[in-house]
């Protein structure tokens, strides 16, 4: 029933879709042929037929004409039907049938092609719904870039919009060029490691020395195979763009020639007219020409770059994927955000200036060939300069390139302000903000005073884009000044007339730019090497080894093997050791392996060891079938709560609604705002901690894997929650009973229902066995078991309705109101707000807001200093057309030592002028940058927690990466470059209106419609500048959320999915940054156009009235314009553009100023004693607490009265409002109605570090910054050595300390990663410790500990805080029975209060909690 033919694969269609979807190659030979075939073969005997046959002759008719035009297709058929249909009219045929059935079967056959094509056509409008116009685009209208006008004439009308913009090309999008990336780079790379690999396995045993050299060696390996693969990519496409470069350098050498032929044209009163217009409308199409030849090469350049930079970005992020966990701890996610950001733009302007290493030389060398013809000898003073000026280039380099720190230092900002964003709960909770905020300065400030270095060397170098530094433009006097000095004193006779002047003039300037372009060249091309040297250095990290885990097909026998392993953990130095030939079997029902030990014991290592997250050094593992993963650190998405569940699979309702039952997270959806539409903050910020541990677990279970590997699940979860997952989950009875289950755990109750108990110590399988083996053997188990079993059993359930003690969300966890119920639900579960780009022209106050912290006392030197250089300029070439129109006397002209002496001394007044434009410009754009980037982070340091659940981190490291860069360098370079322009352009028009007054009115119309045209650029280009910069933050946030959940990503083969978004994100940011380069292009070819027209007239008008001018002025005017003012006219636009298009910057960085803030940090005059609190009683009355305004009240009058030295136990399900109070009393909220007195000092009175530092919490979430030990739990170096040690010694990790080679120096990761939770919990109980205050909170502060450390902690908290009041948010019941008092709360009401006993015998809410627990 289906046709398979040239190589077609079979096709399991419908049989309409399978005729119609035939192979090209069918369509366009059968189909064709079949028909021709008919007619061919029929012919013959249809002729015979006709010679049988007469029925008189039919006259030729003009539709028997038209019935013989041939159509495009097969000709020979045609012609053979055209003679057929000619015999059949000799021989009297109306009508034919065998004609007819070839046009039938000949359309029939053209219609399967037909709809083919339709098809196509409709695919791609659909794979490309507004595809970009240069695609069918005209010759002109390529060259001119007419094809972008719609969409200025767009966003001239109104604010662009991003789906107002093109679709990416296929050449320039990610999947394509990635694709060709690999293909040529990475693939012969793997070959040549595999083959390295091969050298190393035959028992070379490397010394250190020799592996550092060649991982050294492989660093820079691959930083130039990077490079190599992108020359080959792009290569072709560049070469084509350096094609135009030497076409347009050959038109700027021809411009200066032609300039001499009019000069000798206006000093020749003989010459004819028609010579003077040739000339003249020559330098016009010379001048265009050059133009369109050098904007070509532009496009070109930046449509490379931005290709180099969608594959760098690809590259990095499918690395991120696959490094393994020690790379992954020297790379933090703040240094990948860099090489997104930072390197890449280096990489794409080494591609636009990397031509001017090469050319600019060449040029040089060509207009000293041509200085040496005008003036002979004496051009060798010029050479003389060239070669005496570059040492001290090079001298001024060298000290820039070790200014070149600037960016490490912007590194270390980035990564802490990361660990900021991520902690800033922990940072609030603390009143630690200050402390990290004076580290965040120290970078700041470091970085500033490289950068005020390098800029005030800048100013001095000739290394600059717009050639207008003080260096440039001394070379360019000193040259002027060494030529016709030495050319006119060596010998009298020598006259300096307007031709050799001018002409000179015209090529000294040409030399300007390769001059400033080389050095600004060489030092973009050795950014770019060090950029590469750091991409290669994380290209070529240690990835994953595909070899450490054998995976097989499954197959219900054996499920997971380990023998011998020898290994580095995961997160922490212990080692993982010894594990000798544990089979798991999954038989016909299944197995529960239960893996058990102290903290650091390696029991999440033995996990990451079977997903090949670990280096195996010896033995194998093997895996059979799929493998789904929960961590012990729930790992969320930034998404909905559906989406984080199905975790890119299709919702199956029946099994999606089983798992969030099984989950225990059906009541959980009553709470939330929308369901499972609610949208969950970064990193789960708006979810409990049991909230996220249950939904990390529902997206185990809803995959339906073969293998579960479950670091912990239960840990952050209430006893009773616990036992309702393991029934309905894990155990043996639960949904996930038939397969294979290795379940980390420190709860003693489920072990009875485990087949298999694995007992670690320090990285060993100390025992192994069955519960009932391991306790007949009384070996270290057994000694525990009996040790805890009794607290244990005493907490192995409580209340049902008792929820996860978690810590609550700040965006509400709670029901909503009705009126809230009737919104669009997707608007109801929103909670993080998109990066919005503003509309319309930059408003004036962002201006102003900028100018005034430069402030008066730099502005009015700077406008002085422009208006002075402008004049001294001015004079400059004034002096020289009057010396050239000097009348000859005797062959000689006099004065000239006078003319040369005043000539040389104005040119070095200017030069003095632009040195100090350019440092007051550069110290005035610091000044501004280090005031508003203080600002910015005050801001968000400020801000309450609210702000940061629903602001991406992404926005956030983009305003402090991106956009404070842009306000480092960008605003004042674009100043610079607009002031330079601007005086240079009024200097223009003087000189033209004083030759020729008539071009005045030729300078007005060109003036209103170059303001036109301008109006148009800036009005798009600030919009597309904003929609690129909005779409770049949710790049960084994906990087961000991809990093810290590699390794879930990982386990659940999640990889090419995550790479699909990156790269939609990648495309959309480059969607909007493709339209923004193109209208630069578009802008200069049109505003070059109307000053080559100001050139022609000029010209003209010089032809015209070369009796009344003289050669000096016309040499002057023309060639002031000729090869100044084209450029000086799109410059100064495009500069304007650039410095409103940063001047967004401004105002992205200041939106944060209008968000609502918290309370002040301190209040100079509050009565607080220095000892606050005394005694550290606690006071509620009436009070009220609200997470959002029109949502219920998650605490409801509440009046309660906490007496010193009580400790206070409160317990209620999830939304009950436990966690509000701890909120409540650090003022992370603010209450509602009511009070909250300490000591009877009303706690809103005073200042929130006040209260905050005074008060202490230990935290659900153990977070720590990358830093020392010490900096982490003292980071205002309040205490003594002492004191911390002590501290270290009562949380028990004195010893873990001790061990450890730098002790308290010892450098924590970023988020404390090389340490266990376990740790890492004990760490914040030593930070409590040392501040010791008379209030402590506990918020399920032992979630992560195993059962015999939660007691020793327990027992240090018992003895230590002895004098002190204690609340804690109860998650083991056992832990409160022996406290003062115990709160019972349910929907924001205390139910019941009073102490345990009291409350059991009441019979009421807390002795049925009791009574189900075991305890009475």
């Amino acid at each position: 029933s289906t046709i398979r033919m040239c190589n077609s694969k079979k096709n399991s269609a419908p049989l309409i879709y399978r005729v119609t979807n035939l192979t090209q190659c069918f369509q366009h030979t059968v189909l064709v042929w079949f028909p021709c075939f008919y007619l061919w073969v029929c012919a013959p005997f249809y002729c015979l037929y006709l010679r049988f046959y007469d029925n008189g002759r039919i006259s030729l008719s003009s539709l028997c004409c038209a019935k013989t035009q041939t159509d495009r297709n097969t000709l020979c058929p045609q012609i053979l039907a055209v003679l057929v249909i000619h015999l059949e009219r000799l021989r009297g045929f109306r009508s034919s049938i065998f004609l007819f059935l070839f046009w039938t079967l000949a359309v029939i056959c053209s219609l399967v092609p037909l709809r083919a094509n339709i098809q196509t056509i409709i695919d791609e409008v659909c794979a490309f719904p507004n595809p970009c116009p240069v695609e069918d685009a005209s010759f002109l209208s390529k060259v001119l870039f007419w094809w972008y006008g719609r969409l200025v004439v767009k966003g001239y009308r109104s604010p662009l919009q991003a789906e107002d913009l093109w679709s990416l090309r296929e050449e320039d999008t990610s999947e394509k060029i990635i694709f060709w990336i690999i293909m040529l780079c990475f693939l012969p790379q793997t070959r040549q490691e595999s083959a390295l690999n091969g050298t190393q396995a035959l028992g070379y045993k490397l010394s250190e020395q020799t592996q550092l050299l060649r991982k050294l060696h492989k660093e820079q390996i691959s930083g130039f195979c990077l490079l190599r693969t992108l020359a080959k990519n792009f290569g072709p496409y560049f070469l084509t763009g350096t094609l135009c470069l030497v076409i347009q350098d050959a038109f700027m050498f021809s411009i200066p020639q032609v300039l001499s032929l009019l000069l000798g044209f206006v000093r020749d009163e003989d010459a004819p007219l028609w010579k003077g217009y040739l000339f003249a409308f020559l330098m016009f199409l010379l001048s265009c020409l050059q133009s369109l030849f050098n904007h070509q090469y532009m496009y070109t350049c930046f449509s490379v770059g931005m290709r180099v930079k969608t594959a760098v970005m690809g590259l990095v992020y499918r690395k991120s994927l696959v490094i393994n966990s020690a790379a992954r701890r020297t790379c933090t996610v703040g240094e990948i955000v860099n090489l997104v950001s930072a390197d890449t733009q280096k990489l794409m302007d080494f591609v636009v200036y990397f031509n001017a290493v090469w050319v600019a030389p060449i040029e040089i060398a060509l207009c000293l060939f041509f200085l040496w013809q005008r003036l002979g000898p004496s051009a060798l003073a010029g050479i003389a300069t060239v070669i005496l000026i570059f040492p001290l280039n090079g001298f001024i380099a060298k000290m820039r390139s070790k200014l070149q720190v600037q960016m490490k230092y912007m590194d270390g900002r980035i990564k802490l302000m990361n660990e900021i964003l991520s902690g800033i709960k922990i940072l609030k909770f603390y009143a630690w903000e200050n402390a990290f905020r004076e580290r965040v300065l120290g970078y700041r400030e470091k970085e500033l005073n490289a950068l005020k270095k390098s800029q005030i060397l800048y100013s001095i170098s000739i290394a600059s884009f717009n050639s207008s530094t003080f260096l440039v433009h001394l070379i360019i006097v000193v040259i002027a000044f060494a030529m016709f000095g030495v050319y006119v004193l060596i010998d009298e006779k020598h006259v300096l007339d307007a031709q050799k002047v001018f002409v000179s003039m015209a090529l000294i300037n040409i030399l300007k730019a390769p001059l400033s372009q080389l050095p600004f060249a060489m030092s973009t091309t050795m950014q770019a090497v060090v950029s590469l040297k750091r991409l290669g250095k994380f290209l070529c990290q240690d990835e994953l080894k595909l070899d450490s885990v054998e995976r097989a097909p499954y197959h219900p026998g054996e499920c997971i093997s380990l023998s011998l392993f020898s290994d580095f953990a995961l997160t922490y130095n212990s080692l993982l050791a010894h594990i000798d030939g544990v089979v798991i079997d999954n038989g016909q029902r299944g197995s529960l392996v239960a893996v058990v030990g102290h903290v650091g014991s390696g029991k999440s290592s033995l996990l990451s060891a079977m997903l090949g997250e670990m280096e195996k050094k010896s033995g194998h593992v093997t895996v059979s079938g799929s493998v789904a993963y929960v961590p012990q650190q729930a790992w969320i998405q930034n998404a909905t709560l559906k989406d984080n569940i199905l975790f890119g699979h299709e919702r199956k309702d029946s099994w999606y609604q089983s798992v969030l039952e099984a989950c225990a997270l059906l009541p959980d959806l009553g709470i939330l705002p929308a369901r499972d539409a609610t949208e969950i903050g970064e990193k789960g910020l708006n979810l409990s901690g049991g909230q996220k541990q249950r939904v990390s677990l529902a997206r185990a279970v809803y995959r339906k894997a073969d293998i579960y590997l479950l670091d912990d699940p239960l840990s952050a979860v209430d006893a009773h929650v616990g036992q309702h997952i393991f029934e309905k989950v894990i155990g043996p009875n639960g949904v996930l009973k038939n397969k294979t289950r290795i379940l980390v755990t420190h709860g003693l109750s489920f072990l009875p229902q485990a087949d298999l108990i694995l007992v670690m110590e320090d990285g060993e399988i100390t025992e192994m066995g069955s519960y009932a083996e391991l306790l007949s053997r009384k070996n270290t188990f057994a000694d525990f078991v009996k040790a805890f079993s009794v607290c244990e059993r005493k907490e192995s359930a409580t209340h049902r309705g008792n929820g996860d003690m978690g810590s609550a969300s700040i965006q509400t966890m709670e029901a909503i109101s009705d009126t809230e119920q009737e919104q669009d639900q997707e608007e109801v579960g929103r909670l993080t707000h998109a990066d919005k780009a503003h509309t319309g022209r930059v408003k004036l106050e962002m201006y102003v807001e900028y100018f005034r912290t430069i402030g008066l006392a730099f502005i009015i030197p700077i406008i002085f200093l422009y208006a002075f250089q402008q004049a001294a300029s001015l004079a400059y070439n004034y002096w020289l057309s009057l010396w050239a129109d000097e009348p000859v006397v005797n062959g000689t002209q006099v004065d000239t030592d006078l003319k040369l002496g005043v000539f040389g001394a104005l040119g070095f007044a200017q030069g003095i002028a632009i040195f100090g434009t350019t440092v007051a410009i550069s110290l005035g754009g610091i000044i501004a940058s280090r005031h508003l980037h203080l600002e910015l982070l005050n801001n968000v340091l400020h801000s309450p927690m609210s702000f940061f659940e629903s602001t991406p981190s992404g926005n956030l490291l983009n305003r402090f990466s991106k956009e404070i860069d842009a306000i480092d360098c960008m605003i004042p370079d674009g100043l610079k470059m607009m002031l330079g322009y601007v005086f240079k352009l009024l200097e223009v028009c003087i000189i033209v209106l004083m030759a020729t007054p008539f071009a005045g009115v030729i300078i007005l119309p060109l003036t209103l419609l170059y303001a036109f045209i301008q109006s148009f650029y800036v009005a798009t280009s600030c919009q597309l500048r904003r929609l690129e910069s909005v779409s770049r933050s949710p790049i960084y946030t994906h990087f961000n959320e991809t990093v810290q959940g590699a390794g879930v990503i990982r386990a659940f083969g999640e990889q090419s999915r995550f790479i699909l978004l990156a790269n939609s994100r990648v495309d959309h940011n480059q969607t909007s940054y493709f339209p923004r380069f193109v209208a630069t292009r578009w802008l200069a070819v049109n505003l070059e156009f109307l000053g080559n027209l100001l050139v022609l007239a000029a010209a003209i008008l010089s032809v015209m009235g070369r009796a009344t001018l003289s050669p000096g002025i016309v040499g002057l005017a023309v060639s002031k314009i000729t090869l100044q003012v084209t450029g000086i006219l799109s410059w100064i636009v495009r500069a304007w553009t650039d410095v409103e298009n940063n001047i967004v910057s401004v105002e992205r960085v200041k939106e944060y100023a209008e968000t609502t803030k918290e309370a002040p940090w301190t209040i100079e005059d509050s009565p607080l004693p220095s000892d606050w609190p005394k005694s550290g009683s606690i006071g509620f009355q009436e009070y009220g607490l609200q997470y959002r305004r029109g949502l219920d009240w998650a605490l409801k009058e509440i009046s309660l009265s906490v007496n010193e030295r009580e400790k206070v136990g409160i317990v209620g399900r999830t939304g009950a409002g436990k966690s509000s109070l701890a909120l409540g009393i650090f003022r992370i909220l603010e209450a509602a109605k009511g009070k909250i007195f300490i000591d009877g000092i009303n706690i809103a009175e005073i200042g929130l570090h006040q209260l905050r530092s005074r008060i202490t919490i230990i935290p659900q979430d153990p977070v720590l910054f990358s830093g020392s030990l010490r900096m982490n739990l003292d980071p205002f170096d309040g205490y003594t050595d002492e004191e911390v040690w002590r501290a270290l010694e009562l949380a028990h990790l004195k010893n873990f300390v001790s061990g450890l080679p730098d002790k308290l120096n010892h450098e924590c990761s970023e988020g404390g990663e090389n340490l266990s939770l376990g740790q890492r919990q004990l760490v914040c109980l030593a930070r409590a410790l040392l501040r010791k205050t008379k209030i402590l909170v506990l918020d399920e502060a032992t979630a992560a500990v195993d059962l015999e450390t939660d007691n020793l902690i327990q027992s240090t908290i018992r003895t230590q805080f002895e004098d002190c009041t204690v609340l804690t948010i109860a998650h083991r019941l056992n832990t409160i029975m022996d406290y003062t008092r115990v709160i019972v709360m349910d929907r924001g009401h205390i139910t019941e209060m009073d102490s345990p006993n009291n409350l059991i015998s009441q019979r009421g809410q807390f002795y049925q909690m009791c009574r189900e627990a075991g305890l009475v």
